[in-house]
């Protein structure tokens, strides 16, 4: 039995799902850090409501405190998000072991949205937050419009081949990731398309 969410109360009344994820803020506009209860909670219904994650990041949990992410605001409404490990952050609750790199988790941007290079614009956005890090690593196992953004991406950018990993497992040390380039290049991801699509899904780190 499946549980469908109509509505909801915020702010002493009810509206819909749709109106949840609209803003009249002139400030929300492109990627913003996703700080407040309320924009964790549009992460989450973007994630479960009014997409829906594939099967294979069913497991996504509601956005912890613990973990980044930023929404992508266009014309006044939610269209997307992503969400990072930021190096130095635990892996999880049963363990002391730190992730050794920042880490690109989960992104989706939604159906009417795709095909706008929204995909690329979250990268490139992402590789910015770390202008001095070594290697920042993108969680395993990439989607193949994830790994048409790669592809494109590094073809625009060949000084950042040697720094994007496939992070296999966590923490990710260097027996835990694969270079991108290099196996895109050594045709390792047979489901690789040369089209760049927009996001529509980035596995989340397990």
């Amino acid at each position: 039995m499946h549980t469908q969410v109509l509505a909801l109360y915020l702010h002493g009344k009810w509206c819909s799902v749709e109106d949840a994820t609209k803003t009249t803020s002139k400030s929300r506009a492109g990627l913003v850090m996703v700080e407040s209860a309320m924009e964790r909670v549009i992460l989450f219904l973007l994630a479960h409501v009014l997409e829906k994650l594939p099967a294979i990041d069913r497991l996504f949990s509601p956005h912890p405190r613990t973990e980044q992410g930023k929404l992508l605001w266009r014309d006044g409404q939610a269209v997307g998000f992503y969400t990072f490990k930021q190096k130095g952050s635990l892996c999880g609750s049963w363990t002391a072991q730190s992730y050794l790199l920042p880490v690109l988790d989960t992104t989706l941007v939604r159906r009417g949205w795709r095909g706008r290079g929204f995909g690329l614009q979250m990268l490139s956005e992402f590789f910015s937050l770390f202008p001095r890090e070594e290697v920042v690593g993108i969680s395993s196992p990439l989607s193949p419009s994830m790994v048409a953004v790669c592809k494109k991406f590094l073809q625009q950018h060949e000084e950042q081949r040697e720094r994007l990993y496939e992070v296999m497992e966590a923490p990710g040390g260097w027996e835990q990731r694969r270079n991108i380039w290099m196996n895109i290049k050594l045709g390792r991801y047979s489901h690789c398309t040369d089209n760049v699509k927009s996001f529509k899904e980035l596995s989340s780190g397990k």
